[in-house]
């Protein structure tokens, strides 16, 4: 039983180095913060404030089929279960396209021109349904205000409504039966469930945001 003991400890030991190999948590450098605010996605009246995000940094699988650093910013009180979330995704080799911090913050003169890239915080309101035709917004809190939800490949599973999408880089997508790299699946779906978290693909009726996970499943 000792020795049975000692092996469980050692592989313990051994996960929670490869983990802290693979990924880092920390609060915003002034730098970073600077960022955050010159890209108007923090402000005031935002519902957290900059001392309560983290950067969390870990590696995911891209598109080119390689091993990268990624950067993403959460709320500090999910910051461990993203960590252990994109541990899994990187694990099953699921493809992101891309994931740096300043795909979202800064001059935005390094966004990616496709527009394919994942994020968290945005301190905005929720959208409105695609249905609508319109880019009105709900007059509520986004979860993304919290750092509390991720949107993952938004051209390869756009927000969708009665049969539309705002993004005209995603109309190929919609067809979901036609499974294709970096579409969110059941293995994906389940990793972020292993936290607690829903997916927006799940919801009721015809509206689907299919790039979006959050704690609440809003």
């Amino acid at each position: 039983m000792r020795l049975v003991a000692l092996i469980a400890l050692v592989l313990l030991i051994a996960a929670s180095a490869a983990t802290a190999a693979t990924s880092d948590i920390a609060p915003l450098t002034t730098t970073q913060r600077a960022q955050v605010v010159q890209a108007g996605e923090y402000h005031s009246g935002c519902p957290v404030t900059l001392s309560q995000l983290r950067v969390v940094t870990v590696r995911y699988y891209g598109f080119d089929h390689r091993s990268h650093w990624g950067q993403i910013l959460v709320n500090e009180r999910v910051a461990s279960g993203i960590v252990r979330v994109f541990a899994k995704l990187y694990a099953m080799r699921f493809p992101v396209h891309h994931m740096q911090f300043g795909d979202t913050y800064g001059s935005r003169k390094n966004v990616p021109r496709d527009g394919d890239f994942t994020a968290s915080f945005e301190c905005r309101q929720a959208s409105s349904s695609p249905c609508t035709r319109t880019n009105s917004t709900t007059g509520s809190w986004s979860e993304h205000a919290y750092g509390e939800a991720v949107d993952l490949n938004p051209v390869e599973n756009p927000y969708v409504g009665c049969g539309m999408t705002r993004d005209p880089t995603a109309l190929s997508y919609l067809n979901r039966s036609n499974y294709r790299r970096g579409m969110v699946n059941n293995a994906v779906v389940a990793a972020f469930a292993s936290i607690g978290w829903g997916w927006g693909g799940s919801w009721f009726g015809s509206t689907k945001d299919y790039m979006h996970f959050s704690i609440n499943g809003h």
